[in-house]
């Protein structure tokens, strides 16, 4: 198999950011985007979908924390991009439900190169640890337009910090699964040939 990694860097008037990623990881993380909460969520992120991941970001949190957290999902979705490739033997497609507590996230991806986001549920609190609560629904939204997946999530529970953190957790799980080769598909798994 050959390496599925890529490096992403993003500069602009409002964030500067370094990403590298290994889809084919062992769930090491090194992440610094100034919110401490935002870097709990992406560390559990390459925990549990097994990817190596490091980010380091320097954002206007003098602002607020939107610029932020979107860049860092653009440049992500940008190197699941760069590191999938032509998508040949992936598995493609995955659906996972994940618990935390009270909080159960769902999410259906199809790693299509064709971008669409579906999201159900609402958060039960404002804001975590200097992150806005509704900014995990937009990165997960600006992941999937920079990656080119269909991805349809939802999730339902009491304490926004279990929402959000069953909500990466299950994304991780999902691409995981669906980035995962398998090893009797040797074209990309479409009718067409190619994704």
């Amino acid at each position: 198999m050959t390496e599925r990694t890529a490096a992403v860097t993003r500069e602009t008037a409002e964030t500067e950011i370094k990403l590298i990623l290994d889809v084919d990881g062992e769930g090491d993380a090194t992440v610094d985007t100034g919110i401490g909460f935002y870097d709990h969520m992406l560390d559990s992120f390459a925990t549990h979908g097994l990817f190596d991941l490091t980010v380091e970001c320097d954002g206007d949190l003098d602002v607020d924390d939107h610029h932020t957290v979107e860049d860092i999902a653009i440049a992500l979705g940008e190197a699941f991009t760069d590191a999938l490739g032509d998508k040949r033997g992936i598995q493609r497609f995955a659906d996972r439900r994940v618990p935390l507590d009270e909080a159960v996230a769902a999410v259906v991806v199809d790693v299509s190169g064709r971008s669409y986001f579906a999201f159900e549920g609402e958060f039960s609190q404002d804001a975590v640890g200097g992150m806005t609560s509704h900014m995990a629904k937009h990165f997960l939204r600006s992941l999937a337009t920079n990656a080119g997946l269909t991805l349809h999530a939802d999730v339902s529970g009491e304490n926004a910090h279990h929402e959000i953190e069953a909500l990466f957790k299950c994304l991780a799980r999902a691409l995981d699964d669906a980035t995962r080769i398998d090893e009797r598909r040797g074209d990309a798994p479409s009718t067409k040939g190619e994704l």
